[in-house]
């Protein structure tokens, strides 16, 4: 099995996850699809968000997959008056990670990191290992040493009208 970054950086801490394998579709890389991939509960499934905030640049939102980012709680909480999610075309650029496969563990640059505070609810979630088609298995508080992520409330429910059916 090939390593990844955040696998490796993961190994340095001597922190515990365990690789997730999966049948990626290039076209639907959402988190719902990643759910039904893996056979996994979708409320296990965090999304990795790039964002850049009008204040300090750019900052990463871990949320659940079956929530929507609350940009008015990022930014408050992130010291910024305004945060706009980070076009997909320069993800790869900043992160160094492309669309499917951006993990909140081994970016280029070591950005600020937000996670969503119903993380720490569950006993495992689901990460980006770093490449389509993997997801790390981590404990919450394990991903929030490794990273030195704030934990926050910055995510709300998906409403109806937005859910794919």
């Amino acid at each position: 099995m090939k390593k990844t970054n955040a696998a490796r950086i993961l190994d340095r801490a001597n922190i515990e996850y365990e690789i997730i394998d999966y049948d990626v579709d290039p076209i639907e890389l959402g988190a719902e699809r990643v759910a039904e991939k893996t056979g996994q509960h979708i409320q296990h499934i965090y999304k990795t968000l790039v964002l850049s905030g009008d204040k300090t640049g750019v900052i990463v939102a871990c949320i659940p997959g079956s929530s929507e980012l609350n940009l008015k709680s990022i930014a408050q909480i992130s010291k910024n008056k305004k945060c706009a999610m980070v076009p997909m075309k320069n993800i790869q650029e900043i992160t160094g990670y492309i669309r499917g496969g951006c993990s909140p563990i081994g970016m280029k640059k070591d950005f600020p990191l937000f996670i969503d505070e119903t993380a720490f609810s569950l006993e495992f979630i689901f990460i980006s290992a770093g490449l389509r088609g993997k997801q790390i298995k981590i404990n919450p508080a394990d991903l929030q040493s490794v990273t030195k992520a704030t934990v926050s409330l910055i995510s709300n429910p998906k409403t109806e009208a937005h859910v794919k059916l």
